[in-house]
């Protein structure tokens, strides 16, 4: 059982340049809430409770000010400050203490997660014993994206990153599930031409030991990943959409804290005098209204 998750939250944004050179990506809006929230969020979901924030150097009190310890959620929070990108796996050596000797879950700090059975699949993953297992998801352009091939077992026979001739279409999101040791293969790892270790190697590390599975997103799920100014918009429009046609919010922290009996009414109101008058503390204000009918 997977109890410890990651979230790489570094990186520079030049994509998103001139506005990431003040803020850190993580921390623009999509639509009411940081980016940040819907990374956390999918952790929270599968019923992990104890993760871990890399962010860059120099930009760890901008994240306290919205997560400071995870307490107000009834998790646990703790960072670490990268000095430099130097690939995703170097997130298993500035979190070799924060893993010990257990596995472990990584979610990209600019990536979001959408469907309906999403809470259920994320909850067999984090099952994981040994062996890494990865989210798929299936893509129109898979030249733009490390793109795995799979058997009937779902078990991964071959990835190959943005490949120019098509071989599969089901593209490897930014959400990893990895047994312990990740931190070896990780630390075996030759940096490429790009100076920085690959999340491809590491997975075919496990994949060349038959041990890399596949999990997918249902479909009519939505994964989507916010690297680039119009795929920013575009899933702050999806989220905006999807909250004002519902009326239930995407990624927020406290109903599913609330929903999982991690926090309590108490801190629910705690959290609407944190927020200030907003949108977002309407909201909080409706989850206690539904638990007192």
């Amino acid at each position: 059982m997977i109890k410890k998750g990651i979230i790489l939250a570094g990186g520079i944004g030049t994509r998103m340049s001139p506005i990431t050179k003040a803020v850190n990506k993580q921390l623009l809006p999509i639509y009411d809430k940081p980016l940040i929230f819907y990374p956390l969020s999918v952790l929270m979901l599968a019923g992990i409770k104890d993760i871990l924030i890399i962010v860059n150097k120099g930009q760890l009190n901008q994240f306290r000010k919205i997560l400071p310890n995870g307490k107000n959620l009834g998790i646990k929070i703790s960072y670490a400050e990268q000095s430099y990108p130097r690939g995703l796996p170097d997130a298993f050596l500035v979190g070799k203490k924060f893993i010990g000797k257990e596995n472990v879950a990584l979610i990209l700090g600019d990536n979001f997660f959408y469907g309906q059975s999403l809470t259920k699949r994320l909850q067999e993953c984090v099952k994981l014993k040994s062996g890494a297992s990865v989210l798929l998801h299936p893509v129109k352009n898979p030249s733009l994206y490390g793109i795995a091939k799979i058997n009937k077992k779902n078990k991964i026979l071959k990835i190959i990153e943005k490949p120019k001739k098509y071989f599969s279409n089901l593209a490897i999101t930014g959400l990893y599930f990895f047994d312990n040791k990740v931190i070896e293969y990780s630390k075996n790892l030759k940096p490429s031409k790009r100076r920085e270790v690959e999340i491809v190697d590491l997975l075919n590390k496990y994949r060349k030991r038959k041990k890399l599975s596949a999990n997918f997103i249902s479909r009519g799920g939505a994964w989507l990943d916010t690297g680039s100014m119009e795929d920013f918009y575009n899933t702050s429009a999806f989220v905006s959409a999807l909250e004002n046609r519902q009326g239930l919010k995407i990624a927020c922290l406290e109903e599913i804290a609330f929903n999982n009996k991690w926090i309590n009414k108490k801190n629910i109101m705690e959290a609407i005098k944190f927020y200030g008058k907003c949108n977002y503390s309407q909201y909080l204000s409706t989850l206690i209204k539904k638990d007192q009918k």
